[in-house]
């Protein structure tokens, strides 16, 4: 049984045409515009708060002392869990809404910082010993700049956490949709959703890349892959979501990666 206030701050998507998106970049992934209600839905949700970021978490493992940027922290959910397990956290978003919000969570000590992914980040090098990069890298077309820069402020040796959209899932919702013509598996595509949360709407776009070739970008950008998951949620998902986990045999959202920095 899902609770009145979660099916409240539910999110639900909707494939868009390529043809319906206004090429205005402003018109899509204003998180400013929806910050509260993103937040709100982020917290509780499934996809979030019982499957991609217990993953996170699980993948970093033992983070006491360890220096960690939180790459795209959004309201902060992730830095103050990381934070509560003794990490020292450093985090940075391109949305000053969803940085406010962060701000309110974690207080005015906390770094946080206005920067964008896939440009310089305002970060000496080898500075931390992981970046956690939490559904983020998919919303660029180019992952080389970014994982440029964030091998730049890892010390050698160090971790890259990441979490993105499956690839494989992302060609199911088109071709379940009808619209396989739109997203060919191995093309790296740019596809729009509608959100609805907390009775906003927005628009949100994302690129789809094909397994190989985001395996090509992090090896050239001096990675070393270590892990990669494709985990099942969290088992209390199964008491919190029956129904969305009796419907779907192999829970596939998300993939996730651990990166050593050569």
């Amino acid at each position: 049984m899902i609770s009145s206030e979660r099916q409240e701050h539910a999110l639900s998507t909707k494939l868009v045409s390529p043809s319906a998106v206004n090429m205005d970049p402003s018109e899509t992934n204003d998180y400013n515009s929806f910050a509260e209600a993103y937040t709100a839905a982020n917290e509780t949700n499934l996809v979030n708060a019982y499957y991609e970021r217990p993953t996170m978490l699980a993948l970093a493992g033992e983070v006491a002392g360890r220096r960690i940027l939180d790459a795209g922290c959004g309201s902060g959910a992730l830095f103050a869990a990381l934070r509560d397990r003794g990490a020292i956290v450093s985090g940075f978003d391109t949305s000053a809404g969803m940085l406010e919000l962060a701000r309110q969570r974690l207080g005015d000590g906390a770094d946080l910082r206005v920067a964008d992914l896939g440009s310089p980040l305002p970060y000496a090098d080898d500075t931390f010993d992981d970046v956690a990069a939490s559904l983020v890298l998919h919303y660029l077309e180019d992952w080389g700049p970014a994982l440029a820069e964030l091998r730049r402020v890892l010390r050698p040796g160090g971790r890259l956490i990441a979490s993105v959209d499956h690839p494989f899932a992302v060609n199911l919702i088109h071709r379940e949709a009808g619209r396989e013509a739109e997203c060919n598996y191995f093309d790296t595509t740019k596809w729009t959703v509608e959100w609805t949360v907390g009775g906003q709407t927005a628009l949100v776009s994302r690129w789809h890349r094909p397994l190989h070739a985001m395996i090509e970008a992090f090896l050239g950008a001096g990675f070393r892959i270590t892990v990669i998951s494709e985990p099942d949620p969290d088992p209390a998902a199964r008491e919190m979501f029956p129904e969305a986990i009796a419907a779907t045999p192999r829970f596939l959202c998300f993939l996730f990666f651990v990166l050593q920095a050569g």
